[in-house]
């Protein structure tokens, strides 16, 4: 299938995991995509594996300058959008009397702030017809412990989903949320646990998941195509989950 032909997609956080994962699909289809990361040396790595229809432009997710600033890159270069996967996230989890204001402010500044802002200042890229995905997380419908801040983000990002779906439908625009469950990506290892409570963690964590086994970024990111694409043009403002049947238990 060649879904994206001729179209410009934007994966931010898009060196590693599922949004690595989800470039490649869309190129697989087609399509030109922009990465963003933090990690200039990731971000280049990640570019030169996904081949020259790809440009990679080192932002921080969580800063309200640098948002505006890939906007501002983009047009510059006169890109235009037909679909925004806003995925990258920080996760860090810690228990609820060990969390300090500075987790709190680089979670919310991540995951809820970031893509705000972020796609305020990339409306006037956007196509009409264009989708925007947001990575959420069954995280925020489970209460697992530990999670209380990343959690509450995540509820933020389906909340959000859904208010501007409304508001931006109108212009042609649709938002929704993907919320995968456990998924084997760098990102366990940047919890903020040491080993053993990692190992433990994920020991925990896999014995609550129906499948018996965590998710793949590639199976996560063939579900962000089909919600990218015009064959799901009728899903607007809605969460999908993809957990391996986790949040149904």
């Amino acid at each position: 299938m060649n879904r994206f032909n001729n179209k410009t997609v934007l994966v931010t956080g898009g060196s590693s995991g599922i949004g690595l994962a989800a470039a490649h699909a869309f190129i697989a289809e087609g399509a030109r995509v922009v990465i963003t990361g933090r990690d200039a040396a990731a971000l280049e790595q990640a570019r030169a594996a996904l081949g020259a229809n790809t440009i990679a432009v080192v932002n921080d997710a969580g800063d309200l300058a640098a948002a505006r600033a890939l906007a501002a890159t983009l047009a510059d270069q006169q890109v235009r959008l037909d679909a925004v996967f806003l995925n990258a996230g920080a996760a860090k989890f810690a228990a609820y009397p060990d969390v300090d204001e500075a987790l709190w402010d680089l979670t919310f500044n991540t995951n809820i702030k970031g893509p705000y802002f972020q796609l305020q200042a990339l409306l006037p890229l956007l196509n009409s017809g264009a989708s925007v995905l947001i990575n959420g997380s069954i995280n925020a419908r489970i209460g697992m412990p530990n999670s209380s801040v990343y959690a509450a983000s995540k509820a933020a990002v389906i909340s959000l989903a859904k208010t501007l779906s409304a508001e931006l439908l109108p212009r042609g625009v649709r938002v929704n949320v993907l919320s995968p469950g456990p998924v084997s990506t760098p990102i366990y290892g940047k919890l903020g646990l040491d080993k053993a409570a990692l190992d433990a963690t994920a020991a925990q964590i896999q014995s609550q998941i129906p499948l018996g086994r965590f998710g793949t970024p590639e199976e996560i990111a063939a579900t962000v195509l089909h919600l990218s694409s015009p064959e799901s043009a009728y899903i607007v403002g809605t969460e999908i989950i993809a957990d391996g049947g986790m949040s149904q238990l």
